[in-house]
């Protein structure tokens, strides 16, 4: 069997690199981290937050209803007390959708690439 490199994974993110994913301010998280009881990132001594991939999924979670959606807080928080595992089924399925689309268009820009400059 052949070898196969393991990938190193980060246990934790700062802030900053949540922020960045997301591309909203550092200030936009520590808001939504007081006003949503599923966002609880760990602080080590400096005080600095420290985000495991689940804080992520949630801070995705509550992204997809107030910047995509459009959803006002409370209608979030709402929507997260009744629904939470509906909305995180709803949200793993369009993200599914979005990584074929993109697939799709990569391969047909793949195809016409070819198309225009034959071997």
């Amino acid at each position: 069997m052949p070898y196969k490199e393991k990938t190193i994974e980060k246990k934790y993110y700062t802030i900053g690199e949540v922020a960045e994913q997301f591309d909203v301010a550092t200030s936009l998280i520590r808001f939504w981290e007081g006003e949503f009881d599923i966002i609880k990132p760990k602080k080590n001594r400096k005080g600095n937050r420290q985000f495991t991939k689940e804080d992520i999924e949630n801070v995705k979670l509550i992204y997809h209803l107030v910047k995509e959606k459009g959803f006002t807080l409370q209608g979030a928080k709402d929507m997260l007390k009744n629904d939470s595992n509906e909305v995180r089924d709803k949200m793993e399925m369009l993200d599914s959708l979005r990584k074929i689309r993109n697939f799709l268009t990569e391969i047909r820009r793949i195809y016409n690439y070819n198309q225009n400059n034959p071997i």
